[in-house]
């Protein structure tokens, strides 16, 4: 389960989706009907694109107060029979490759390293700066996971 784009209609701030949350409820339930024990990934390379536009994803730390007001929709919503969850999957690869290598979104990389950049897609070098964005993605991804994981422990461990 990667669902960040379909919970929310606008923002953080606005309301959830009832046609996500029903998919993501069938889903679980099927999974556990067929004695399928879900692991939800609730972020896999897919931050929507209002939040690429207006926060600059994982390189504002904004991004944490989206993310986790995500996430407790999830705790809230699954926890009751989801056991296993993965906040961001494959934390490094997404850096490298979204904010380095231009291989995934959103597809940054310095023009100063073009030829080591993915010629696969429409790569995004307008302010680009592979020598420092990678970590500071990597920083906010910690950051939000660590959020995640506060949240996890404070509202919803029993």
């Amino acid at each position: 389960m990667s669902g960040l784009p379909t919970f929310f209609v606008t923002d953080r701030r606005g309301p959830v989706n009832p046609k996500g949350l029903e998919y993501y409820n069938n889903l679980i339930n099927e999974l556990i009907s067929h004695r399928i024990q879900p692991h939800v990934t609730l972020i896999h390379l897919d931050v929507p694109q209002v939040l690429e536009d207006e926060y600059g994803g994982f390189l504002s730390r904004r991004i944490t107060l989206y993310f986790t007001a995500f996430i407790d929709v999830c705790f809230r919503e699954f926890v009751d029979r989801v056991l296993h969850w993965t906040t961001i999957n494959e934390g490094n690869i997404f850096v490298m490759d979204g904010y380095d290598l231009a291989e995934s979104s959103p597809r940054r990389c310095s023009p100063l390293f073009m030829r080591r950049c993915s010629p696969h897609f429409g790569q995004n070098f307008h302010g680009a700066n592979s020598t420092t964005e990678p970590y500071i993605a990597a920083h906010n991804i910690l950051l939000a996971h660590a959020s995640v994981v506060r949240l996890y422990k404070k509202k919803y461990q029993v």
